[in-house]
């Protein structure tokens, strides 16, 4: 291909597309002159990157137009130490004289990077593997922190993590979120590690996706599309489903985004009426009709949830509902008052839909407790919207037992998190009982000095033992509830008394 530009740019139209996957080289060299024998500059080592080009070559030109050496620059494949460029420059070459085996040296460069791509670990041959990125204002440490959570995101998506990078920039690129310059080290970075994909940890608007997919030609995928895809992955009930769906689709709606020029309006005669509808109009008319269709499901499963409550209303039996950070160990939790079975993993919403046991304490009365889905920070609008349903139990609940994984670092933060969501909720008026779980995994000492700062109580799921604690502030919580419903008093235990084990009746 010959391009024809001018002394200080040239316009490179659309190439072909690469070959063989987004992380090998493109199999294309750009060869231009540089008529005042400048080295190669800026814009050219980034036509290299973006475009994953094989070399990018300047020929040098004398003064009589005749070409005399020429600089030649290339994508390195690792990201070793004084690599900080990602890309070598070859020392200027005589044009009359080239000593340099390039096709030899393209095929090394490949062989590189097929290695590398090998070399990222992964659980499945299947299994995808990004780069993470996040362009925040916020410290070094809380970034860190929100990169920590997101890699546990894809680790739960089942994607696993090539390299992390972070950007703190006071102001917000608009179109492309992160800069230009870092950008292209992202670009660089999934070519060295062989990826294809770049899951960002903010919210991305439908421009910004196009943007970034346009001048990578990489996937893109920002948090709340990871959340709803883990969503999609763990909904097992018919209600869950919906749910994550509809979800789903009115995530996806603003951004249907594809065009077909073949069937799209044709301008002409009176009031330019055309063929009909675009693809486009299309899938969005399709996609409104089927969130309809999934509004009016929910509707009436919404209706049998209340007539559920209702009949437990009847009977007086108090609800206490588990919330919680996802992954803080709420479902081991009720596992272990309530000697179920329920679905329980080291992941991030390991279980999504909700459940309720019976639990009967030693003071000889009953409650309904119930798990819910677990809350993240910034939890997407559209999956609290579709979730409502189901989150109404809460509001049926008489008291809330808050979990907290007390050995994670950033459990305070977590504990803010939950305390927001519930807020907005609506819920922040019940009586909640603070659970630290996993007070095995840290030191008596710092359990004590927590307790003492947020109240509640420790506990380790795991262990029977150590929920005595709980059950007891479970009990004085609900018995004042129950005075008003019985009218009675619940005949109270000595202090010495123990609180057998066998006496938490298993799930009815």
């Amino acid at each position: 291909m010959v391009i024809v530009g001018g002394p200080h740019s040239l316009f490179i139209p659309d190439l072909p597309k690469s070959r063989g996957g987004r992380w090998r080289l493109r199999g294309l060299r750009l060869v231009h002159t540089h008529l005042e024998a400048e080295p190669l500059t800026q814009d050219d080592l980034m036509d290299l990157v973006f475009l994953r080009l094989d070399c990018v070559a300047a020929v040098y030109v004398d003064r009589n137009g005749g070409a005399t050496y020429f600089e030649t620059a290339y994508i390195l494949p690792g990201n070793g130490e004084g690599q900080n460029r990602g890309w070598a420059i070859l020392p200027p070459i005589p044009c009359h004289d080239p000593d340099l085996d390039f096709m030899a040296l393209v095929k090394s460069l490949e062989d590189e990077f097929e290695r590398n791509r090998l070399a990222i670990p992964a659980n499945s041959p299947g299994e995808d593997r990004a780069i993470l990125v996040s362009v925040t204002g916020a410290d070094r440490h809380a970034a860190s922190q929100s990169m920590d959570e997101l890699v546990e995101l894809a680790a739960t998506g089942g994607i696993v993590a090539a390299d992390t990078i972070i950007q703190r920039q006071r102001e917000i690129n608009r179109k492309y979120l992160i800069g230009k310059g870092k950008l292209s080290e992202v670009v660089l970075r999934a070519l060295q590690c062989g990826v294809d994909l770049l899951i960002f940890d903010q919210e991305l608007n439908p421009s910004q996706v196009r943007s970034i997919t346009d001048k990578t030609e990489l996937r893109v995928v920002d948090r709340t599309q990871l959340i709803l895809d883990i969503f999609a992955q763990r909904a097992q009930s018919r209600e869950g489903k919906i749910q994550v769906e509809m979800a789903q689709l009115k995530y996806l709606l603003p951004r249907l985004g594809v065009k077909d020029d073949a069937l799209s309006r044709l301008t002409g005669g009176i009031g330019a009426r055309g063929p009909g509808e675009t693809t486009l109009e299309i899938n969005r008319r399709r996609t409104k009709d089927r969130i309809a269709n999934l509004e009016k499901q929910l509707k009436e499963l919404k209706k049998r949830r209340g007539q559920t409550r209702a009949k437990r209303a009847r009977k007086d039996i108090p609800i206490i509902s588990i919330v919680g950070y996802t992954n803080a160990g709420k479902s081991t939790l009720l596992n272990a008052l309530t000697h179920s079975s329920v679905f329980v993993e080291n992941k991030l919403f390991a279980t999504l839909d909700p459940t309720s046991r019976r639990l009967r304490f030693p003071r000889d009365f009953e409650v309904i407790i119930t798990d819910t889905v677990g809350f993240i920070r910034d939890l997407p609008k559209d999956l609290m919207d579709s979730f409502s349903a189901t989150l109404e139990e809460l509001h049926e609940a008489d008291l809330l037992l808050h979990v907290v994984d007390i050995s994670n670092p950033q459990f305070e933060e977590q504990m803010e998190a939950v305390v927001r969501i519930l807020e907005g909720l609506d819920l922040n008026r019940k009586p909640v009982i603070v659970v630290f779980n996993k007070r095995d995994l840290v030191t008596p000492e710092f359990v004590e000095q927590k307790i003492r700062r947020h109240g509640g109580v420790a506990v380790s799921a795991l262990s029977a033992r150590t929920l005595e604690p709980l059950i007891s502030a479970m009990q004085d919580n609900v018995e004042d509830l129950l005075e008003r419903i019985m009218g009675g008093i619940a005949q109270t235990p000595s202090e010495n008394e123990e609180i057998p084990e066998r006496e938490l009746s298993p799930a009815l």
